[in-house]
């Protein structure tokens, strides 16, 4: 059933409400939102809006993407491209193999159902951190670092889930076909990503109507992904390629002045809607799940945080004797900083019904997810300050 308006609209308020309360007492905002999901349920209120992976892919994830890749700057992005690349290819790949690993020997799964959990989980969804970045007054190469490496994450992550996947039904019957179809979707999506973002600023350069450059953008976001997404492509990439192109060739030389403030502000309106229902749904569908013992859950919170580990520190120690190298504070916050959020959540939800273990996949991931929101979400400020790269008061 299709939600009304009225329902939304309530949603909404409930987020403007928790935004200002949350502000007041110097807490998370996204810790406000799921606690607030979880208080509505629990109240027994009602609403016909769920979390589902159509619902992540085809209204949220592609102005969130987009959004954050508008204030990527590209020269900055390029010099660092090799240390986010590896950590969002190796790293990703890294954490999974652990977590898969650990799924299976500690827990019995079978590989495919223990390799499926650890690809999905190791997609990390840093919204929340960001804006704590943004708070806290985090700049520089710290905040670059981490907003790069979330967004490829999710790529990469994406794209081995489905890869996965395919393996498992019988599609893909042997190794060269499977990197075959793995460089045609990640390919595939950059290039329509940036077709779709040069689209934008030429249909732009026509204009000094800013509501008209607005709208074009609106345009490249979503297009680009349900593009791309309709091709068997890579839609995270192609949404994140068309922000990247917008961003930086669109927004500097094509925009009127008029269209560049317009832009900023109902992007980051945009944003917030989007953050605002996510994690009030994501609490609501929390307190529905009945987790069957405390030792899965400890055993996956535990394997997911060790897999993060070895996903940053041995990868960031690569780079350790070149001009490129990370300092050991800026990888304590990359690590602590990779919280599991909604991408995760979709690819759970989106796993075929047949599929072994599926329950305890969705289960944990939910798990997990709460862990990231409340234990990494409360406690990556105090770890930011203690650090020195906050500049917020006490």
């Amino acid at each position: 059933m299709t939600p009304d308006l009225s329902q939304i609209g309530f949603l909404l308020f409930v987020s403007a409400l928790v935004a200002m309360l949350t502000r007041r007492l110097r807490l998370p905002y996204t810790v406000g939102l799921v606690l607030a999901g979880m208080g509505l349920f629990l109240a027994h209120v009602r609403f016909d809006l769920h979390l589902s992976k159509d619902l992540i892919f085809s209204i949220f994830l592609p102005p969130l993407v987009f959004e954050a890749a508008l204030y990527i700057r590209w020269p900055d992005l390029k010099k660092d491209l090799p240390v986010v690349a590896v950590l969002a290819t190796l790293g990703v790949l890294l954490a999974a193999a652990v977590t898969a690993a650990g799924m299976h020997y500690a827990m019995g799964w079978n590989w495919g159902s223990a390799i499926i959990f650890g690809v999905l989980i190791a997609a990390t969804d840093p919204v929340s951190v960001i804006a704590t970045f943004k708070e806290a007054g985090v700049h520089g190469r710290l905040r670059l670092l981490i907003e790069a490496e979330s967004l490829l994450n999710d790529g990469t992550a994406a794209v081995a889930f489905v890869a996965v996947l395919s393996v498992l039904a019988g599609e893909q019957q042997d190794l060269l076909s499977l990197c075959g179809s793995l460089i045609l979707t990640i390919g595939g999506g950059i290039l329509v990503g940036a077709l779709a973002g040069w689209g934008s600023i030429l249909l732009s350069g026509r204009t000094s109507d800013h509501l008209v450059e607005v709208t074009f953008t609106t345009l490249a976001a979503y297009g680009s992904f349900y593009a791309a997404e309709h091709y068997h492509l890579s839609g995270v990439l192609a949404a994140l390629t068309a922000g990247l192109v917008v961003g930086n060739y669109g927004i500097p030389t094509t925009l009127s002045d008029r269209g560049r403030h317009a832009l900023e502000i109902f992007w980051d309106y945009v944003a917030f809607i989007a953050n605002s229902l996510i994690f009030l749904l994501i609490g609501a569908q929390e307190a529905q799940q009945h987790f069957s013992g405390a030792m899965p859950v400890l055993v996956a919170i535990t394997l997911v945080t060790l897999g993060r580990a070895v996903a940053i520190y041995p990868v960031c120690l690569l780079f350790a004797h070149s001009r490129l190298k990370v300092d050991l504070r800026d990888q304590h916050v990359l690590f602590w900083g990779g919280l599991r959020g909604a991408l995760a959540l979709a690819l759970a939800l989106a796993l075929p019904s047949d599929l072994p273990y599926r329950d305890p996949i969705v289960s944990l991931t939910f798990a997990v997810v709460a862990f990231s929101v409340f234990a990494q979400g409360l406690t990556i400020t105090p770890l930011l300050r203690r650090l020195g790269v906050s500049n917020q008061r006490e």
